[in-house]
């Protein structure tokens, strides 16, 4: 289903604003109610999810505050000194740092929810990114990652704006207009919303040509080439969709890469044709992927397994344009190689510890 346009649902804030209202006090109660219900053991999951959704709805209702704060700060200045474009992207990325780490903080009280980065043999940060991080230096980069597991473009986004200083754009579906804070935020930092499913005509590449092209030097546009996330059924419904296309190649190699759906080239060319000085860095995660259900989700509560992410500088693409989808099959087979090093390792682990 596709948002309302724009013009209405900016109308339409003080009915979210309304409802966000009602659902803390019904979210509460439950929280209240789960805790009287479930007053010891471990799991107690349905105290679990009426807390994060209350702290989630919360944090829209302050959020939008603070949005409307900035607004009227804005307003409120321009007659006697206009608040500058830099100052306004600024503004509006601490609150979507804040936001982030609002939902973060409460998906790792109530889920157990924990991101590590896994950094190569002698790269640690401390204070900030050192000269072998791959999202060092002072020039645009398109971060492509893979789509998998619950809160990973959340945890993508906050890592982009918090450990590595970098003003993120995000290419994301439109649906996620829906949430009104989201929707405000993310529309003011000229993030890419596609419609869902998103295309790769021409409509889709002038939006991206249009993000890449504002991308300053701490500028980073991430971008999910997968176009969804990961689950067995999506995997074999692709590698059906290039058979049926005759990409037999491309279907090979997919069902070669167990862990990744095959990537979608399209949005990745885009960019890469508008600014080809863009560097690219690929963004591997595992550890929650395998959570593609609801009850699967519910059977994990409290989560043990961390969302591990890694990340490395990728090879630089090719100028041919023809060569450019091997490059990225490539890449993204690089992405399902360390996916199945991290399952074994953990693996290792386990079986070292029992």
């Amino acid at each position: 289903m596709r948002p309302p346009p724009r013009p209405l649902r900016r109308v339409l804030l003080p009915v979210d604003v309304a409802l966000l209202v009602v659902l803390v006090g019904v979210f509460g109660a439950a929280t209240v109610l789960g805790a009287l219900l479930t007053p010891f053991g471990r799991r107690r999951r349905p105290l679990r999810i009426a807390a994060f959704a209350l702290a989630y709805c919360a944090m829209e209702l302050v959020v939008l505050a603070r949005l409307g704060g900035l607004w009227w700060v804005r307003v409120a200045r321009r007659p006697f000194r206009a608040m500058s474009a830099e100052q306004w992207q600024a503004g509006n990325e601490r609150l979507l740092a804040s936001a982030l780490s609002l939902v973060l903080r409460a998906g790792r009280r109530c889920f157990g929810f924990e991101v590590v980065v896994d950094h190569p043999a002698g790269a640690r940060l401390a204070g900030g990114p050192l000269a072998a991080d791959p999202l060092s230096g002072g020039a645009p980069v398109l971060v492509l990652a893979r789509h998998g597991g619950p809160g990973d473009s959340f945890a993508l986004v906050h890592l982009l704006l918090t450990r590595y200083h970098r003003q993120a754009r995000v290419v994301l579906k439109d649906v996620l207009q829906f949430d009104p804070a989201l929707d405000l935020l993310l529309n003011r930092l000229r993030s890419c919303f596609l419609p869902s499913p998103s295309g790769t005509g021409e409509d889709l590449t002038d939006r991206l040509r249009k993000v890449v092209a504002g991308l300053g030097p701490q500028g980073a546009l991430l971008l999910f080439p997968e176009g969804g996330n990961w689950t067995p059924t999506r995997h074999r419904r692709a590698i059906r969709r290039l058979r049926r296309d005759h990409h037999d190649e491309a279907a090979r190699s997919a069902a070669l890469m167990d862990n990744v759906l095959p990537p979608r080239p399209g949005g990745v060319l885009a960019c890469l044709d508008a600014r080809p000085d863009l560097r690219v860095v690929i963004v591997a995660h595992a550890g929650l992927d395998r959570i593609v259900t609801l009850r699967q989700a519910w059977d994990q509560l409290p989560l043990r397994t961390p969302m591990t992410v890694r990340l490395w500088p990728a090879v630089r693409p090719p100028e041919d344009p023809d060569d450019r989808l091997a490059w990225l099959t490539t890449e993204w087979a690089v992405v399902d190689e360390w996916i199945d090093a991290h399952r074994a390792g953990q693996t290792g682990k386990v079986a070292g510890d029992s």
